[in-house]
């Protein structure tokens, strides 16, 4: 039995092996399979003719996930951190839906979060390249974390203003019957998305709003500047972190494993910014 749960962890949660490649891609095959038949199932016409089927197919799939997981937890040395995982927390909530759909009608069409499993595609596929852009864009966002979060914060504060100054200026007689709703305006507004369901009628109404707009245009601005000049400090932090510890070399490509110089192994890279 331990031989059993050896040999299927290593198709598992391995790569290297040709059942353990072949594996990876019948899995990713069937959550393909599995998003299609679930928005298939959303248009009307195919659900009056093929609703029994795609049903069928959609407990099908969610019962050979349930397995797998299961399988997943067994195989593995730390279940509960599997379990705790990015890719544990996805295979989990791909499953509950379906069940879910036994008491909520309609949450079924939830399932489509399994489309996230397919992320293991750059594991499967070894795709280094991809993996070392996709760490440059992780360094930059847990380096801007506290920016944004400061950054999102004013723009709250900024929201809750106009909201409030609109449902003093227009009042419930032009649609702002209360301040969340005026709240809501403001933030379709300031989003420039623009629904048009509520709109100031009067003149400082619509100076308000015009302010509100234009403050909009300068928000989006601020997080995109933000984020692009850490991605930048994080494309160069990553070449200049990875010391060789036989020769001290920097200034090595972020997906290089070995010292460009002397061949001695490279350390892993990590995504901790400078204040931690």
């Amino acid at each position: 039995m331990e031989s059993l749960r050896q040999r299927w962890r290593h198709i598992i949660f391995g790569t290297d092996t040709p059942a353990g490649q072949l594996f990876d891609v019948l899995l990713i095959v069937a959550i393909l399979g599995s998003v299609v038949a679930v928005m298939l199932d959303s248009v009307s016409g195919l659900h009056e003719d093929y609703g029994t089927w795609l049903y069928a197919a959609e407990w099908f799939f969610t019962l050979l996930f349930t397995l797998e997981y299961g399988v997943r937890l067994w195989v593995s040395d730390r279940p509960l951190r599997y379990a705790r995982s990015f890719f544990g927390i996805v295979d989990l909530l791909s499953i509950i839906p379906t069940y879910l759909s036994l008491f909520v009608p309609g949450s079924n069409y939830l399932l489509t979060i399994r489309a996230l499993r397919v992320l293991r595609v750059f594991r499967v596929m070894k795709l280094a390249k991809f993996m070392g852009e996709a760490n440059q864009l992780g360094l930059a966002l847990v380096r801007t974390r506290r920016k944004i979060a400061v950054f999102m914060f004013s723009v709250f504060v900024v929201i809750i203003i106009f909201g409030s100054l609109m449902y003093v200026v227009e009042g419930p007689r032009n649609g702002f019957t209360s301040i969340p709703r005026s709240i809501y305006w403001a933030i379709v507004t300031i989003t420039t998305v623009g629904y048009g369901d509520i709109s100031p009628q009067t003149p400082l109404g619509q100076l308000i709003a015009s302010l509100a707009m234009i403050t909009g245009y300068a928000i989006i601005a601020v997080p995109t500047g933000i984020v692009t000049a850490e991605i930048s400090a994080a494309r160069t932090s990553m070449q200049y972190e990875r010391e060789c510890t036989h020769c001290h070399r920097h200034a090595h490509d972020p997906d290089a494993r070995f010292c460009k110089q002397c061949g001695n192994e490279l350390p892993k890279l990590s995504l901790k910014g400078p204040d931690g």
